[in-house]
């Protein structure tokens, strides 16, 4: 959808077409990463059990520690503190923890799973059968994920030659 502060998915369509008759083409910013701790489909994750598909579309994980109180590794958020965020289950008791690399409202999907990429695949077709262009995709760097999930080695800060923490380079 086109988020409201830019207009109607109509005013969309009028942008395309009138770029379109002047040779100029409309490109859609992607951020395939991750989405919004609001988005229908992790509101669905929340909302299911572990080990359900709705779950398996993000990175959920248990903790560690006598009661799964510490997050499930060491990774750090671009923004500070740690990459994950322990969620409460239905009954208000302490849940599983989910990933998101960035801010806690965008947790990271699993590009693991092959529902994922089928979705993924669904969108860009929506855009491109509206007759975008192409697409800028950002955060590509953080799709994949260090088989496992190990903890980072490298310095606190990040800083290493070994590059960021969970990236499968």
């Amino acid at each position: 959808s086109v988020d409201p502060i830019f207009g109607t998915m109509e005013d969309f369509d009028a942008l395309v077409a009138k770029a379109g008759g002047y040779g100029i083409r409309v490109i859609v910013d992607l951020v395939p990463n991750h989405c919004s701790d609001q988005h229908p489909l992790f509101q669905a994750a929340l909302a299911a059990e572990p080990g359900s598909p709705e779950r398996d579309m993000f990175i959920f994980r248990d903790g560690t520690g006598e009661n799964g109180e510490n997050p499930p590794n060491n990774w750090q958020s671009h923004f500070g503190g740690p990459a994950w965020t322990r969620i409460a289950n239905p009954d208000g008791t302490p849940g599983q923890w989910y990933l998101h690399l960035f801010d806690t409202s965008q947790p990271d999907f699993n590009w693991d799973n092959p529902a994922v990429r089928e979705e993924f695949e669904r969108i860009l077709r929506f855009w491109l059968d509206r007759g975008v262009g192409g697409f800028r995709v950002d955060v590509a760097h953080a799709l994949i994920k260090k088989s496992g999930l190990p903890d980072w080695g490298g310095k606190a800060d990040g800083a290493s030659s070994e590059g960021f923490p969970g990236y499968d380079a």
